[in-house]
């Protein structure tokens, strides 16, 4: 109990004390940004890495078998292992009820070019179908025009979304030009897991830049146009 005519001290912080907490909140606060920054460049080296062994895996069925994974049309005779054919028309798309963009990951990995056993499925890719990025979508091996810049169809290799656009442009600038509307890495539409990238926050100066400044938007794509 408190004796009368005295008061109960009330301590705060001074300005030492306060300055010292700030110094502290901020440099927890950079320590958790290059965190964030390492592993997005650690996984960005690894979406690199995957699309080249992808595209080697592409290219080198091609060579072999003479037509388009996805698209082949004597698969299941050719390739032990394989449930599904393509109509071989030359293009990776939805043929006769077979989605070749789901059946391509069969095709290579049961010839043996990519590493894992995907199995056909009629719906959208999984990690039983198709191999998996190190952002946690999907890529997707189709002929289409969903891609930045000027569009004719032709056969992509869709990388896969819920990558940051800051990740994009430094995975464009090592492997092609830097810029999301040219070259042989583009800008692509395509979400393989949850929402589809919106362009307006993926891209900035009318379509002709990765939009890097300020808060990344984290759910972009890119495509590598193979032919």
């Amino acid at each position: 109990m408190r004796a009368a005519g005295t008061k109960a001290v009330q301590r705060g912080f001074n300005l030492v004390e306060l300055a010292v907490t700030l110094v502290i909140a901020g440099l927890l606060g950079s320590a958790v940004l290059a965190a964030t920054e390492l592993r997005h460049t650690a996984r960005g080296r690894g979406l690199m890495q995957q699309a080249e062994a992808l595209r080697i895996a592409h290219h080198g069925f091609v060579d072999r078998y003479r037509t388009l994974p996805g698209d082949a049309p004597r698969a299941t005779t050719d390739i032990p292992g394989t449930t599904v054919n393509g109509n071989g028309d030359g293009r990776v798309a939805f043929a006769g009820g077979v989605v070749e963009s789901v059946a391509a990951w069969e095709h290579l990995s049961r010839a043996g070019f990519l590493a894992g056993s995907y199995r056909y499925g009629s719906g959208a890719e999984g990690p039983d179908a198709a191999p998996v990025t190190p952002f946690g979508a999907t890529p997707r091996l189709a002929t289409n025009d969903r891609y930045a810049g000027r569009a004719p169809i032709r056969l992509n290799l869709h990388l896969g979304n819920l990558v940051p656009a800051a990740t994009l442009a430094e995975v464009d600038r090592k492997l092609d030009d830097g810029l999301p509307d040219s070259g042989s890495l583009r800008f692509s539409s395509i979400g393989t897991a949850g929402e589809a990238p919106n362009e307006a926050r993926c891209l900035t100066e009318g379509g002709t830049r990765w939009n890097v400044s300020g808060q990344s938007e984290p759910n972009c794509a890119i495509t590598w146009l193979i032919q």
